[in-house]
């Protein structure tokens, strides 16, 4: 006698209860950087981030998610390394400007300086990580960039740092 299952299809959760849950997770907020391609035209991007997160310590692995429609993924697609910003809590200015559309985000008052194998550097930041991108794993819509800390450099401990939480950015207590 055969028996023949048959797969219990589970729903997927409906977008908005999915969105609703995720914001009330906080998030600290970081500006993620890269290198342009000057030979496939692409220009230095950035983009603000609360996916960031530790990975391993052995050996030292972060990563963060990209959106593969957003305007960064041509860049971060092709780039072997970039530069993470843990932002302070009095620099919501710098991570709405790295979070808005169709804007020059490396222009004034935004200072930088090129870094490292090119990645811009943002002055004035809390802590910055050089990183080489060891994978990009596709997920969804988006991509899980994986990569390895090189440098780091971080400044006075007693900044508190810029969260996101209900769709807004606060400042820890």
């Amino acid at each position: 006698m055969t028996v023949t299952l048959t797969p219990t299809v589970i729903p997927a959760i409906d977008p908005d209860v999915f969105r609703a849950v995720l914001r009330r997770h906080a998030s600290g907020v970081v500006v993620i950087t890269a290198p342009g391609a000057s030979n496939q035209g692409l220009k230095p991007v950035g983009f603000t981030a609360t996916s960031f997160t530790s990975v391993s310590l052995a050996p030292p692995l972060v990563s963060f998610c990209l959106n593969r429609g957003a305007s960064s993924w041509p860049a971060v697609e092709v780039a072997t390394h970039v530069a993470v910003h843990v932002l302070a809590d009095v620099q919501e200015g710098l991570a709405r400007t790295f979070a808005t559309s169709g804007v020059d985000r490396f222009a004034e008052p935004t200072r930088w300086r090129p870094g490292p194998y090119g990645v811009p550097v943002l002055d004035g930041v809390q802590a910055v990580l050089i990183c080489r991108i060891t994978d990009r794993v596709a997920a969804g819509d988006h991509a899980i960039v994986l990569a390895e800390p090189l440098e780091a450099v971080h400044g006075v401990d007693h900044a508190a740092p810029l969260l996101y939480h209900m769709g807004r950015y606060l400042r820890a207590a």
